[in-house]
């Protein structure tokens, strides 16, 4: 007779992996590291894999999409991701991560200088993941800028 299966223990450390490997891809961006940037999205074209970056357009296909963050990670100095409002929801072999980039980034430097102007930037961002037998991959990355103020920034202004 089979040990019962605690599917309550198996849907927690089905959701520490996801969270770990959405760790990994923001840890990947931020060092620069596009080998392991690359290991972390779905491999082959079984399913093709997409991403938007906030305002590009949809990229499809592993070769089309890596090659934008090697564009990306070529012209970009200093990044830095602090994630807020993570949500993790899955079904099966899909995970589904929201949640808010809060960027801080830099360019080239000017001259004389050793890092270009920092400029912060907020963007809303899903990433979906499948199970491999490797782990949880990539399948699609969707990054979208927040344009409008939230609800709770303009009642202080308004209690002010």
């Amino acid at each position: 007779m089979s040990e019962p299966r605690d599917d309550h223990a198996a849907a927690a450390a089905d959701i520490a992996a996801v969270e770990g490997a959405n760790t990994a891809f923001y840890e990947a961006l931020e060092q620069g590291d596009l080998e392991a940037l690359t290991a972390l999205w779905l491999p082959g074209e079984d399913l093709t894999v997409s991403c938007v970056h906030p305002g590009w357009p949809v990229l499809s296909g592993r070769g089309e999409v890596l090659r934008s963050y090697a564009l990306i990670m070529a012209n970009t100095e200093y990044i830095q991701f602090f994630l807020t409002d993570v949500g993790v929801s899955m079904t099966g072999d899909t995970a589904l991560v929201t949640c808010t980039e809060n960027i801080l980034s830099g360019g080239p430097a000017e001259e004389g200088s050793s890092l270009g102007p920092l400029v912060g930037q907020l963007v809303v961002a899903t990433n979906v993941f499948r199970r491999t037998l490797d782990g949880w991959k990539l399948w699609s990355h969707h990054g979208s800028p927040v344009l409008a103020e939230t609800g709770e920034e303009e009642d202080e202004e308004t209690s002010s």
